[in-house]
């Protein structure tokens, strides 16, 4: 069959014109897309944190209690520079890495002092071969030099200096009570994450060690010993 003339004309070619984004548009979707991509990282990097704490305070066994307190909002530990007793300035995040058992007081370290280093340093060696992934430390809140028969004991410590404001800002006490007070715990990471009571003492401290144990337990799958 032959085509007809009309039939084998050339046909007009048809084109559908799509409308493009404005050149204006592009730099506010990159932004958008870079803070979707960089909230993901922040997720994938938290969320072995955020599961070890929420198995030992959400997923744990009916009538299993804390003896320390948990802090609700967690500080980051603070940029600042901390001093050696030697004088020599080093960074307070240099402390991050490490479970941290930490204490606060003067360089005069009276009785109380002395008995929460003792008690730092005894929960500490008492949790065997999980003590390597726990530092304690002193953060010595005046100018005053601690005694001379103190170095011995403080052998395997962090002493740092730093002054009183400076802690108050990060590491707060129980309503009524002082800063000296209390045995603080920090993360890995540096956050400020636990308060065990102004009555903590030799007779308490197997408490303490149960909640260290848990949370070293917890932890175990992002948390290992040494910076």
């Amino acid at each position: 069959m032959t085509p007809s003339p009309e039939s084998s004309a050339p046909q007009p070619l048809g084109l559908t014109v799509h409308s493009l984004p404005s050149p204006q548009d592009l730099p506010a979707q990159r932004t958008r897309l870079g803070r979707w991509k960089m909230l993901a990282v922040l997720l994938v990097c938290a969320a072995p944190v955020i599961a070890s704490y929420f198995s030992y305070y959400v997923i744990r066994p009916q009538g299993r209690s804390s003896y320390g307190v948990l802090v609700a909002q967690q500080p980051a530990m603070p940029q600042l520079q901390a001093q050696r007793l030697d004088g020599s300035a080093v960074p307070l995040t240099s402390l991050q890495g490490q479970w941290l058992l930490v204490s606060v007081a003067g360089g005069a370290c009276a009785a109380a002092c002395e008995a929460h280093l003792y008690l730092q340093r005894q929960l500490r060696e008492s949790l065997g071969r999980e003590k390597e992934r726990v530092d304690w430390v002193w953060l010595v809140s005046d100018a005053a030099t601690p005694a001379a028969a103190l170095q011995p004991a403080l052998a395997q410590a962090q002493v740092l200096r730093l002054p009183q404001a400076q802690i108050q800002a990060w590491l707060q006490p129980e309503p009524g009570q002082a800063l000296e007070d209390h045995l603080y715990l920090v993360d890995p990471q540096g956050h400020w994450m636990l308060r065990w009571p102004a009555s903590l003492n030799q007779a308490s401290a197997g408490r303490a060690k149960r909640d260290l144990d848990r949370l070293l337990r917890a932890s175990a799958s992002w948390d290992q010993s040494g910076r």
